[in-house]
């Protein structure tokens, strides 16, 4: 992609490909079930998972702007000895691609869900169509096209919700206290790890380094890269807030407990204060934007990262690195097809990924620290706290979930 010559009118860009990995049916449906049973209750969970990947993006796009490579090109130039170096290629590769390959049947599934909710078939039949339209534009397409791609996805999906917020109202009190007070129990731990999981995700840390490069160039970039990643970021996560509250006012009881959620069109439900009698099929159409956009970042991610610790050539044209993609796409469309239960499998999908964050973010910290790449631009103590309570905070969630499925906590 050519960069925009000295003056131009600012656009969003790379951001766009973080809040549209975010903003897929995995968002909406973790959201949706967060806001369904527990109502306001899990906002902090939110709220921590956007300013994480505020601090984190910002590692991700500066390392990529500044040094003009991704997290995993820094991981295979920079670790000296080669027994360490295939050590951390191969954990980075296989976070990555067991993160990419969880998404992208979560991706496909909810795309799936969508056409089944406008009857046209089951997901177990509708994932792998949809795995193979993402394929063949993983093979054809050009960044450009696939970015206008996310970032209309994103503008509609913020539309839908937040129209429908502003007709049901909120509680601010309920909000704020929501949002700035964590509590947490057994019962809730595993959707608030999805939370995180969904909106922090890990192959966004490779995936924004390496895009930034078609778009900015050099320190004098870094202000518009970052003014891009708070757009897009902070839209993703009000868009996510929106979708809590929407399901909550729809389906929570303060009593406890909601609705149980096993489709689209359970899901849709929250949208009829704006849409009426065409939230299903508004909603659909939603989930299934939605999951055709994400099911093309996951595979990207996995190309990059690979790309970089093996040394290939930069670029999605390559060979391999198009194999590479349409390998996570292979694996969605297999779980897709084996008639999993969509809406399980993708707050699954999530959870998996956020118990792999905190690996990632050790290696982004690491590679943000190098003054050799980064010069003056490298992290200063504060980037190096926040980033630390944010590894900190996810490991911590995530190893008391460990310990909860094995019946130890």
């Amino acid at each position: 992609m050519a960069r925009p010559a000295e003056g131009s009118r600012f656009r969003l860009g790379p951001g766009a490909l973080v809040a549209a990995a975010f903003i897929g049916p995995g968002t909406v449906t973790t959201c949706s079930l967060a806001g369904a049973r527990l109502g306001t209750g899990l906002l902090w969970a939110l709220t921590f998972s956007i300013l994480a990947t505020l601090v984190l993006q910002e590692m991700s796009l500066r390392l990529g702007v500044v040094s003009g490579r991704g997290l995993a090109e820094a991981i295979r130039e920079d670790v000296a000895a080669p027994g360490a170096r295939r050590l951390a290629g191969t954990l980075v590769l296989i976070a990555v691609t067991f993160g990419c390959a969880a998404y992208e049947t979560g991706n496909l599934l909810g795309a799936g869900l969508g056409l089944q909710a406008l009857g046209l078939g089951s997901p177990r039949l509708l994932a792998p169509l949809m795995g193979l339209v993402a394929g063949g534009l993983l093979w054809f397409g050009s960044y450009r096209l696939l970015e206008r791609i996310l970032v209309g996805t994103v503008v509609l999906m913020s539309l839908a919700f937040l129209g429908t917020l502003a007709l049901t109202g909120v509680d601010l009190a309920a909000v704020v206290r929501g949002a700035f007070v964590p509590r947490l129990d057994g019962s809730s731990l595993y959707l608030a790890v999805a939370l995180i999981g969904t909106t922090v995700v890990p192959y966004n840390l490779f995936l924004h380094a390496a895009a930034v490069g078609e778009r900015f160039h050099g320190t004098a970039d870094l202000g518009a890269a970052r003014l891009d990643a708070v757009i897009t970021i902070l839209l993703g996560g009000v868009v996510s807030g929106a979708i809590v509250l929407t399901a909550a006012a729809a389906f929570h009881r303060p009593e406890g407990g909601g609705a149980d959620l096993a489709s689209a069109a359970d899901m849709a439900r929250q949208l009829e204060p704006l849409l009426g009698h065409r939230a299903t099929v508004f909603f659909s159409a939603g989930l299934l934007a939605a999951g055709v956009s994400s099911a093309l970042t996951a595979p990207m991610a996995a190309a990059y990262a690979t790309q970089g610790i093996l040394g290939w050539k930069p670029g999605l044209q390559g060979r391999g690195q198009r194999l590479i993609a349409l390998a996570v796409v292979a694996t969605g469309i297999l779980f897709g097809a084996l008639g999993v239960q969509p809406v399980p499998a993708i707050t699954l999908a999530q959870a998996a990924n956020g118990l792999l964050l905190p690996l990632v973010a050790v290696f982004l910290l690491w590679a943000a620290n190098d003054r050799r790449r980064l010069g003056e631009q490298a992290n200063r103590w504060g980037a190096n706290l926040a980033g630390a309570l944010t590894v900190l905070i996810a490991a911590g969630l995530g190893l008391w979930a460990l310990l909860r499925l094995a019946g130890l906590a």
